[in-house]
């Protein structure tokens, strides 16, 4: 499993034995079961993970029960709960597998040492969050100007191989609409 980290460092940047071996030094290798919790709400949230296999969600549950998803994660994406890591504060989150899941997770200290201690490390991290930060404003600029179709028609094309790994009722909360919204845009896509 952490092999697979460990090609994914080396597509994004160039690291000497000694790094590679210091990087490793510090992962610590977690696996998960369909529906496992990664993180509760209410929970602080203390580590920085990198998914290597599987796919979770990051949610919330409201006063009435409904779910709402705010994103899902697969394989070579980072997951956790930034607000709650940075903050040291509560979660207002669940993050869960919606398949078996295996996880490389840095304690936050340890990941601060990494950047502090090697450069390329913290270049890419900075790069990453940089794209973070930017996909985050794409989702809030598509929530608050597509149409329902508009949404749907977005999402499966910037994440093709989402529709299938997802139950639809998992991609209709990300979207903010009903499941028998979905449907009835799903009928309507496929017509056309």
């Amino acid at each position: 499993m952490y092999e697979i980290f460990q090609k994914y460092l080396e597509e994004k940047a160039e690291f000497s034995q000694a790094e590679s071996e210091r990087i490793q030094s510090f992962a610590i290798i977690k696996k998960l079961r369909k529906r496992q919790y990664l993180l509760q709400e209410g929970d602080v949230w203390k580590y920085d993970a990198f998914i290597t296999q599987g796919c979770v969600r990051t949610y919330t549950v409201d006063e009435k029960g409904s779910e709402h998803v705010n994103s899902f994660s697969i394989e070579n994406w980072w997951t956790g709960d930034r607000e709650s890591l940075m903050m040291q504060q509560p979660s207002r989150f669940n993050i869960d597998a919606i398949e078996d899941t295996e996880l490389v997770l840095f304690t936050h200290e340890n990941f601060e040492s990494l950047c502090r201690e090697i450069a390329a490390f913290n270049n890419m991290v900075n790069i990453i969050l940089q794209r973070s930060f930017i996909s985050a404003q794409n989702r809030i600029q598509a929530s608050l100007t597509l149409t329902a179709e508009e949404k749907y028609l977005n999402f499966i094309n910037k994440y093709p191989g989402f529709a299938s790994r997802i139950p639809q009722t998992m991609i209709a909360s990300y979207l903010g609409m009903t499941p028998e919204t979905l449907s009835r845009i799903r009928k309507q896509t496929a017509k056309k």
